[in-house]
């Protein structure tokens, strides 16, 4: 699935594409990732659904253009625009890691509707970010002028540390190769640097008045973002209920990638009829 659609946006280009007939199915990525992540089950759908997947503004294979914000709100209207162009009303979003806090915000304060939302191991509500994050976003440029090999070790450790069970060669060079070269170093670490916690405050303050159907999955041994962050954001939402995938870190599709299909299958096939 090779995302050959161009949105200009803003003076960016957004890359996406769409495949399959049947009831519309968008994908969202989040950091450090792209929709990479997320091609082998929008792949498997495609037979039933018609699927979505775009990779943001600053991610992946859109443009990365220094002097451009890639915060959560800018994403959020990113995502309104590619709802737009894609001509799409209510569908089904299913988001993992930031991508819970761009399509939530596009949902409450953008007022976009969905038919339903799952939410993978997200990032959505206070606290979150690591040191490594604090660490960047205070010595903003910094480690830009890193040398490629030291970049690059850095970017794949980070990526590896995601998963309980490890990657192949392969995956991690899927998700490191956009961060690497004279334009992806840079954009590695201005995502972090844009990176702004005011907007998830604001998703935990319009979370209770969410009343679309709600599903949240989540690793069991995330160690990014744990599992009882899952289980808050429950308490927040009226209409989420939880599942819990066992022997599974924040990268769950490498880590059980059978059991996240098994859980996107069940959601879209009672929500979609």
């Amino acid at each position: 699935m090779h995302l050959d659609e161009r949105i200009e946006w803003q003076g960016r280009e957004i890359a996406c594409g769409r495949w399959g007939e049947g009831p519309a199915v968008v994908f969202c990525h989040g950091t450090p990732f792209s929709s990479v992540l997320w091609r082998p089950f929008a792949d498997a759908l495609s037979r039933d659904y018609t699927v979505h997947l775009w990779d943001m503004p600053g991610y992946g294979q859109s443009s990365k253009h220094a002097g451009q914000p890639v915060d959560f709100g800018v994403q959020a209207e990113a995502f309104a625009a590619v709802l737009d162009h894609w001509g799409l009303q209510r569908p089904h979003v299913i988001a993992h890691d930031f991508g819970g806090a761009v399509s939530i915000r596009a949902h409450t304060v953008g007022g976009r509707d969905f038919a339903s939302l799952m939410l993978v191991d997200v990032v959505a509500i206070p606290p979150s970010g690591s040191p490594f994050f604090r660490f960047v976003q205070s010595n903003p440029g910094l480690l830009d002028q890193l040398p490629d090999y030291i970049h690059q070790a850095i970017v794949r450790t980070y990526i590896e540390n995601a998963s309980l069970r490890g990657l192949s060669t392969q995956a991690v060079d899927e998700l490191a190769t956009p961060w690497t070269g004279e334009e992806g170093q840079p954009a590695f670490y201005r995502q972090i640097v844009d990176y702004d916690e005011r907007y998830l405050e604001e998703n935990e303050k319009r979370l209770p008045d969410v009343t679309i159907p709600v599903r949240i999955v989540w690793a069991a041994q995330d160690t990014w973002i744990p599992v009882e962050r899952a289980e808050r954001l429950q308490s927040l939402i009226p209409t989420a209920t939880l599942h819990i995938v066992p022997d599974s870190s924040h990268l769950v599709h490498h880590d059980a990638p059978v059991a996240l299909m098994d859980q996107l299958r069940d959601w879209l096939d009672s929500r979609a009829g």
